[in-house]
């Protein structure tokens, strides 16, 4: 066979130790542990040389250990910067903190404990331990650990092999058993040690209101009732024709500040005024932020939200430019300072027209209300919350937007509101405001809507002084307008039933499906539903930087 590889036998003999080791040297890549074992057999025969063993081995372990930490720290550590994970940031640095003091011992412990160095080290990696630091530790750690296996095994031979094997499988157990035992430990804890009675019985009440339902168990039906609109329709993406005016129909990554803007040229004395704050640096965006602080018709207080938002997040009333600054300082995405519409009253106004009717329809009218605790002069704002009928199946979210206040007693009669932002996620009550659709209001959201290219289905958010006036179609400012995927709010009424809900949603829906196929039949192309997508990671990414909410 050597000859017929133009090969001689002196060549080839020369070549088969670097083919053993080289061989081990891939072995550690799969199991480090039985490589090295069997390394150290053949140092027992004979068969391979010490240098050759060890340098396979050592290099094979100490390489491995360098792909899993740069796995996690390249890979993992980089998707989870531009994931809605990122919410967890202040977790992970406190765990960047902790591994900082315990990293060393854990990363030496790891070394000798089989089944703990896959997490130790993605986790070390993760975590960003320093390269030089993760490099020396392991690099000591696989020298002295293959010199041992190897010193060892070449020693007893197979006797080492079996005593191996069995201590790797008492390792695994015991490995699972502290696992098993910490997660107990961690339900203990929190079950007893820090358990809330009052978090635990609002936490109940809410599975009782389907309106504080989680979206996982909600909008199932809605779902497939949106399946079943495809194969009618046999398209996925109709609906982003609904609006062809709008980025995606207004079903995702569309600007507020482009809807705004047209709306302010169409109709400026019914608009919330609005200036966008982007750049590419801080540094340039707060630059951007006084130049706008300067301009005579720019005043405190007003409202910083992102341009690419949802469910009201990052919605802040700012009083002083040091807030301003600290909401650029928290997040790098494009924001609007907005006037401020004092209102106080607002209300959600849908709004539809098919692409042949000459006049268009309210769909619904939300009216918004401001929930406020009033101080009784003895009781604590987180007092107040729990004691509060309704508020305390919000109280995690009240008590985390005034976690600076909650130990605060508020003076008898005084009045504290406890969301700014007029979305039902937020903690904004919803009510169906079906009595303010009148003819002159629909006349008037007809005008404003028509004057605003390509705009056919979608909710207007508006704050108004008097409902009379805004029963008259007067008198009232849009601060949002959202398009295909906005929601006829008043859904939410805690005294509509499920299926009422469910009903109006779906309409609402056959609307949006309806009015995106006609558009189609006029010439109008859907937008790709891979732009789609990415537009969707592209904001799932971007929320995650966004401030709490007021």
């Amino acid at each position: 066979m050597t000859a017929a590889l133009s090969l001689s036998p002196t060549a080839v003999a020369d070549w088969v130790p670097f083919a053993k080791a080289f061989g081990f040297f891939l072995a550690t890549f799969i199991l480090e542990d039985v490589a090295t074992v069997g390394a150290g057999l053949l140092l027992a025969t004979g068969e391979i040389s010490w240098p050759a063993a060890f340098t396979a081995c050592f290099l094979g372990i100490w390489m491995g250990d360098f792909g899993l930490y740069a796995l996690a720290r390249y890979g993992g550590r980089t998707w989870f910067e531009r994931s809605s994970l990122r919410r967890f940031a202040t977790k992970v640095a406190e765990s960047e903190q902790w591994f900082e003091k315990k990293g060393t011992p854990i990363l030496i412990f790891s070394r000798v404990v089989p089944g703990a160095r896959l997490p130790t080290f993605l986790a070390a990696g993760f975590l960003r331990v320093p390269l030089p630091r993760f490099l020396l530790i392991t690099g000591v750690a696989a020298c002295v650990w293959t010199i041992s296996v190897l010193y060892l095994v070449q020693i007893f031979g197979e006797r080492l092999s079996g005593w191996l094997g069995t201590y790797k499988h008492a390792g695994f157990l015991l490995l699972g058993g502290l696992i098993v035992l910490i997660a107990l430990l961690q339900i203990l804890r929190r079950t007893f040690v820090n358990f809330d009675s009052r978090r635990f019985k609002a936490r109940l009440g809410r599975w009782t209101r389907w309106e504080f339902w989680p979206y996982w168990l909600f909008y199932p039906p809605v779902a497939i009732y949106g399946l079943w609109l495809m194969i009618k329709y046999r398209s996925i993406t109709v609906p982003t024709a609904s609006n062809p005016g709008i980025f995606s129909g207004g079903m995702v990554g569309e600007s507020k500040m482009e809807t705004l803007k047209e709306l302010h040229a169409t109709s400026p004395e019914f608009t919330a005024e609005a200036i966008l704050i982007e750049g590419e640096t801080l540094e340039a965006r707060l630059r951007l932020l006084d130049e706008i602080l300067a301009r005579p018709n720019v005043s405190f207080p007003f409202i910083m939200k992102p341009d690419l938002g949802q469910r009201g997040d990052g919605i802040k009333l700012i009083r002083a430019r040091e807030q301003a600054e600290a909401y650029l300082r928290f997040t790098a995405a494009p924001v609007l300072i907005q006037s401020y519409a004092p209102g106080p009253h607002e209300a959600g106004v849908f709004y539809y027209r098919y692409p042949s009717e000459t006049r268009g329809h309210i769909f619904a009218i939300t009216e918004k209300i401001f929930p406020v605790l009033i101080g009784d002069g003895k009781s604590t704002i987180t007092e107040l919350v729990w004691n509060d009928p309704r508020a305390r199946f919000m109280a995690d979210k009240y008590l985390k937007r005034f976690a600076k206040r909650k130990d605060e007693v508020l003076a008898a009669g005084e009045e504290l509101k406890l969301v700014e932002s007029g979305n039902h996620a937020q903690g904004c009550i919803f009510r169906d405001g079906e009595r303010m659709a009148t003819p002159e209001l629909l006349a008037r959201m007809d005008d404003i809507s028509q004057k605003i290219t390509g705009f056919y289905i979608g909710r207007y958010d508006i704050r108004y002084a008097s409902e009379d006036d805004l029963r008259a179609g007067k008198n009232f400012q849009i601060i949002e307008l959202n398009g295909a995927s906005s929601e006829a709010t008043n859904i939410y009424d805690a005294r509509n039933s499920l299926f009422d809900a469910y009903r109006t949603l779906f309409k609402q829906w056959d609307l949006v499906f309806g009015i995106g196929a006609a558009n189609c039949r006029r010439g109008c192309v859907p937008t790709k539903l891979a732009l789609v997508w990415r537009k969707r990671m592209e904001y799932t990414r971007l929320s995650a930087t966004y401030p709490a909410a007021d």
